[in-house]
């Protein structure tokens, strides 16, 4: 009897160990099914509402959507925002599952990835209305030069709209933690344009500044020769 009792021991401890476990899985199942009705629900409700404010005519204009299209992509600026907004939800349905089952390790790699999602919604609206306001700041700016009668007026106000438009791509992508690494690339892309610039403009010139140092020397000798020749009687 008591060879039995040793024997079922340890079958006794996995069933207390099963009956401890499965009430704390069926709690997470639980809280990930109401985590889920939830999200499905704010996706609907944040996608009618974002195009009830009309939010997807300012990101057609802004040409976050074209450019979406011409990628190859399903989505629009508005459902992304809905989507991001999901996965919001859907991670911390997760992260309380899976503290509830004492997951720890786990609960910290969600919690980090659920602290980079607000900075993606974030990045994405800066995009929406940055791009919109470069837009608009272009065809000010090429509307102004037309009606001075200034030349290039297009091309001015392109310039105008990149300007901005990269300015606030670098906010965006300050959201998200990358900004120094921009930053650096950028300015090695800006020397390295001006120096190609530099390089091209000094080939490319070299015959005509000989010929404008060629035409400074002889109006200098011909300067000192007209110093030297005695005055007329």
């Amino acid at each position: 009897m008591q060879n039995i009792d040793v024997m079922l021991e340890p079958v006794r401890g996995l069933l207390y160990q099963l009956g401890a476990f499965v009430p704390r899985l069926l709690l997470a199942l639980g809280i990930l099914l109401i985590g889920w009705l939830i999200a499905k629900a704010v996706l609907f409700a944040i996608d009618r509402g974002l195009r009830a404010m009309n939010f997807h005519v300012l990101s057609e204009k802004s040409g976050l959507d074209p450019f979406l299209r011409e990628g190859g992509g399903s989505l629009d600026t508005v459902r992304i925002l809905a989507m991001l907004v999901y996965w919001l939800i859907i991670l911390v349905a997760l992260m309380i599952a899976f503290n509830s089952l004492n997951l720890e390790y786990v609960t910290e790699l969600i919690g980090r990835v659920l602290l980079f999602v607000p900075r993606v919604i974030i990045a994405v609206l800066l995009l929406a209305f940055g791009a919109y306001f470069a837009r608009f700041v272009g065809v000010a700016t090429t509307t102004y030069f037309r009606k001075t009668g200034t030349g290039d007026a297009t091309m001015l106000g392109r310039f105008a709209m990149y300007a901005v438009l990269v300015f606030v791509v670098l906010i965006a992508l300050e959201q998200l933690g990358l900004g120094d690494v921009v930053r650096q690339t950028f300015l090695i892309i800006v020397a390295a344009v001006a120096l190609g610039l530099a390089l091209a403009f000094g080939l490319g010139g070299r015959r005509r500044a000989a010929d404008w140092i060629d035409r400074w020397s002889r109006s200098r000798e011909r300067e000192h020769e007209e110093e030297r020749r005695p005055p007329p009687l």
